[in-house]
């Protein structure tokens, strides 16, 4: 038995590992990066699933249906307070995180940046919201990324691909009972290790 543990101990902390860090370049190259400083950032959420949901918007109705027989109003609050996580938490730590880690190769991603050459287009996939009763069961969020390399000025064409599936969220011990601050912290994750892969991919 002993040996057997000696075995698949360090197997399971490997796989804890790669889904931890399952982030690669799935195509093309980000060598273009070299030369430049500053990236445009673009975020695009128009193909995220949710959850069982094929589609995020599918989500929203469902969500503002329930809370509004419960309590007429509070669907809608909630949507609005889902939308505005988006730009106002998701996608600053994302940034935030991506470019802490940037710094270390001499660039900087920056949102609305169209005059610089290049743009990265984030893409979220999956977001898995999870739940976190703080007494009971709970289950950590996720999320399923890309990040595209393209050309400011030619967007079609991709020159580099990241693919970055099941992003957790950070164990809070409990304090992340509200939804938006499991999701942000996948993103906060998601920034700091993109960015890493990236420098890491322009020191080759």
């Amino acid at each position: 038995m002993k040996k057997f543990m000696c075995v698949v101990l360090p197997v399971l902390f490997l796989l804890a590992g790669l889904g931890l860090y399952g982030q690669k370049i799935k195509s093309g190259s980000f060598a273009s990066l070299k030369s430049e400083s500053v990236v445009n950032i673009q975020y695009d959420w128009s193909k995220m699933r949710v959850g069982k949901f094929a589609n995020e918007q599918d989500y929203i109705n469902d969500g503002i249906s329930d809370r509004n027989k419960k309590k007429p109003g509070s669907g809608d609050e909630w949507a609005a307070k889902w939308n505005s996580d988006k730009t106002s938490r998701f996608q600053p730590m994302f940034e935030k995180e991506l470019n802490e880690t940037l710094k270390g190769c001499n660039l900087s991603g920056k949102e609305g940046a169209s005059d610089a050459k290049y743009t990265f287009i984030v893409r979220t996939t999956f977001l898995e919201q999870g739940f976190q009763s703080g007494v009971g069961p709970s289950k950590p969020a996720s999320i399923n990324m890309t990040l595209d390399l393209v050309e400011t000025a030619n967007p079609g064409s991709i020159l580099g691909h990241i693919v970055y599936d099941k992003v957790p969220s950070v164990n809070m011990m409990g304090y992340d009972i509200d939804t938006g601050t499991r999701i942000q912290s996948c993103y906060d994750r998601a920034g700091g290790n993109i960015g890493k892969l990236i420098c890491k991919s322009l020191a080759k």
